[in-house]
């Protein structure tokens, strides 16, 4: 996975980083699929702005949260994310039904 941080009116410090680098492993964990991810930090006046687009095959999936505290703010981020690509997963998962199709029942 490609990460790539951005940081708007706002130096990213390497414990931000770190923080958002352990979160962001729990999307991986439950999809091994994401291409690239652009994660952008920003400080409007007393709002703390979180926003992500997540690559993956398919799909771009796009979450933003704001919150007084960027820490905060990228746990909510992290939660929709996982949202978002738990429900992409099952769309795009195998709609083949072996035992619950006509034709694989046994005949009585």
């Amino acid at each position: 996975m490609n990460l790539q941080l951005t940081g708007h009116h706002l130096e990213i410090t390497p414990a931000l980083r770190d923080y958002l680098h352990s979160k962001l492993t729990r999307i991986s964990n439950h999809f091994d699929h994401v291409i690239d991810m652009k994660v952008t930090m920003s400080v409007e006046k007393f709002a703390q702005k979180v926003e992500a687009t997540l690559h993956v095959p398919g799909n771009d999936l796009h979450a933003e949260c704001t919150d007084e505290n960027m820490y905060s703010a990228i746990d909510m981020l992290t939660d929709k994310l996982d949202r978002q690509v738990l429900k992409h997963k099952e769309k795009h998962g195998n709609h083949h039904k072996t035992n619950g199709a006509v034709k694989h029942q046994a005949a009585n």
